[in-house]
């Protein structure tokens, strides 16, 4: 912009004054050692899983370079491969992608170590709603920074990136109702934290007004001053927003059709006939020279490969075919003393346990500041278990009906703390999909420390849900009026639901989504209902089903529950008379008729315990296999 401002002070950091940010900041201090990036005969494909034509290459054998300091704009029409070259270059490719060539930094192999050197803006937006501007940014810094940053140093910070970057202002606003325009900042913030001197955006601008646009632009304008390495791929820029790059990467059909100085552009496409109109924005211009119009396909792709052609054997293209060469040379012949890369690898992330923390401190957040629908779930889990209770009241008695009734209710402990957080739980992964996936992929934590951190957040409720539901629906209808009774009763059930939330876990992880996990889950829980010991007697089950009562927790916790109501009974009482009707008088012989043992309580809560820790295992494991897959 013409009055755009900027200076230096003396230990080298960047000022800015402009009208766009309304007063001097202080912003980025110089990098100690730039990052060049430079690859060769780099292609990329996509795998289309498709008979006879298995791959889509999307960039062909393009080479390149990218020197310290440059602001590099990424652009091409729809389809050209600009985020597909980006992601390549920034080690972050998508699933079903394949790379071939070599990619340097500072002339050392690209590897895991871009994680730490690089950040990467993702042109979508992604965050927990429910948390304020100034705790994401505080609890990423704790994900993010050194294990040996102090406190202060990480909340001064901290405090640093939200006035450079104008949010201070809505730094105690929850991220949802912030604009479009400060969630983008907010991206932007995250990524900065580490301080990296090689960055990807990609389509920073998305999404935008041409004010906020133009700011994004300028900050970045000014880091690159101080040293950093900047590649965005953006689209439709404005002209004074184009002018800001240093450096322009025009990509045609997954080919190279320019690469060089954004000022020798013009030149390049003038020398091949292409003039840019008066008052034309040049971005513009060179974006539809190098589309594929559907009315003109043929001509506009020969138009594309005599552009593309020319450039290849262009002194624009020998400029860059030095730097790349010199940067193959040195990496060959180890002429580089001291690699900015490896002065990096000294850097110590947090301990596991400092991120398991903090991220069951987010999820806790997110879980808190829903209020309204966990008071909605407690009344409902309350009217609930009064509406049950009230239906056994004056039932549970010691005579043969009582009998029957003690056993519905019991069952009706045992389904209602089992299904109902089971299929709950199922959309938990799928919805936190693409943020875990982006995360992970950054190296902000690994699979274990995600899933434990989700499982603490929930614990709290996994206790509380089935104290409440048995409080009420335990007094209300009638059982066995001792503590030991009602406090056992409350162990199983709180059992009972956490096996049943790991069994819905394992399921939510195994499956793509919601639909095809409910398709195997439902005849799976027949398969445990029958085998609960209501609807059939377990000793008459075939050989060949036999076996499955021992998977079932819904058995195991109905025959928990049967022994605390019926061991040491000895008074249940006959209403009728009837030889031909056998009376069961005997706690002992209630438990004969479901073919449960009075001797199993211990076995059947460990029992539990252990398929709830399988289940979470196997969960891991479908989300690991994920993951790789």
């Amino acid at each position: 912009m013409e009055d755009q401002r900027s200076s230096s002070h003396s230990d080298g950091s960047a000022t800015e004054s402009s009208p766009l940010f309304g007063r001097s900041y202080t912003y980025w201090s110089p990098v100690e050692e730039g990052v060049t990036l430079s690859w060769r005969d780099l292609s990329v494909y996509v795998l289309l899983k498709q008979k006879g034509q298995p791959y889509k290459r999307i960039i062909n054998n393009v080479s390149g370079a990218v020197r310290a300091g440059s602001l590099v704009a990424l652009m091409g029409s729809s389809g050209a491969g600009k985020t597909s070259l980006m992601t390549a270059l920034a080690y972050r490719t998508a699933d079903h992608t394949v790379v071939e060539g070599d990619v340097l930094v500072n002339g050392q192999p690209m590897g895991d170590y871009m994680r730490d050197i690089s950040g990467f803006m993702h042109q979508v937006d992604l965050f927990i709603d429910h948390l304020t501007v100034s705790e994401h940014l505080h609890i990423m810094a704790r994900l993010r920074l050194d294990r040996r940053t102090t406190s202060q140093e990480r909340k001064q910070r901290v405090l640093e990136i939200m006035r450079n970057l104008s949010l201070l202002k809505c730094r105690r606003s929850k991220i949802s109702t912030i604009s479009g325009g400060e969630k983008k900042r907010l991206s932007f913030a995250s990524e900065l934290l580490t301080d990296p001197p090689l960055l990807f955006c990609d389509e920073p601008t998305t999404g935008l007004d041409s004010y906020s646009a133009q700011k994004l632009i300028a900050m970045m304008n000014l880091m690159a001053s101080s040293g950093k390495t900047i590649v965005c791929t953006i689209h439709q820029p404005s002209s004074q927003i184009f002018k800001m790059f240093s450096q322009v990467i025009l990509l045609a059909s997954g080919r190279l059709a320019y690469m060089g100085a954004t000022s020798n552009a013009a030149e390049f496409f003038e020398s091949l006939g292409y003039r840019i109109p008066a008052n034309y924005n040049p971005a513009d211009f060179y974006i539809r020279t190098l589309a594929v119009l559907p009315v003109s396909e043929d001509s506009c792709k020969q138009a594309i490969k005599t552009i593309c052609d020319h450039f290849a054997v262009s002194d624009f293209a020998k400029e860059i075919d030095v730097i790349v060469q010199y940067e193959f040379h040195m990496a060959r012949t180890m002429q580089i003393p001291t690699l900015f890369t490896k002065s990096r690898s000294f850097r110590k992330g947090p301990f596991c346990w400092t991120k398991l923390t903090w991220l069951t401190y987010r999820y806790l957040l997110e879980i808190v500041r829903k209020p309204t629908t966990h008071l909605l779930r407690i009344l409902h889990k309350m009217g609930l278990a009064v509406v049950i209770a009230l239906c056994f009241v004056g039932t549970i008695n010691l005579n043969q009906g009582g009998i029957q009734a003690t056993q519905g209710i019991l069952f009706t402990l045992v389904t209602e703390n089992t299904f109902t957080p089971m299929y709950s739980v199922l959309e938990m992964f799928p919805l936190d999909r693409l943020l875990f996936l982006r995360e992970y992929k950054s190296g902000l934590y690994s699979p274990w420390t995600y899933y434990m951190s989700k499982l603490l957040a929930m614990l709290p409720g996994l206790i509380m849900d089935p104290i409440l539901f048995v409080s009420v629906a335990y007094t209300i209808a009638g059982l066995r009026q001792d503590l030991h009774s009602f406090s056992l009763t409350l162990l199983v059930t709180i059992i009972t639901m956490n096996v049943a939330t790991a069994c819905g876990l394992m399921f939510s992880n195994a499956f793509e989504s919601v639909p095809s996990a409910f398709s195997v889950l439902v005849p799976f829980d027949y398969i445990l209902m029958i085998t609960s010991g209501i609807f059939i007697k377990l000793s008459t089950l075939p050989v060949i089903l036999s076996w499955t009562k021992y998977i079932s927790w819904l058995m195991y916790s109905m025959e928990s529950l049967s022994i605390i109501q019926w061991n040491g009974v000895h008074n249940i009482s006959c209403e009728y008379i009837n030889p031909e009707i056998p009376c069961t008088t005997e706690g002992r012989e209630v438990l004969d008729k479901l073919s449960f043992s009075q001797n199993n309580l211990l076995r059947d809560i460990i029992s539990m315990i252990v398929i709830c820790i399988v289940f979470h295992l196997l969960a891991l494991f479908f989300l690991w296999k994920r993951i790789r897959k």
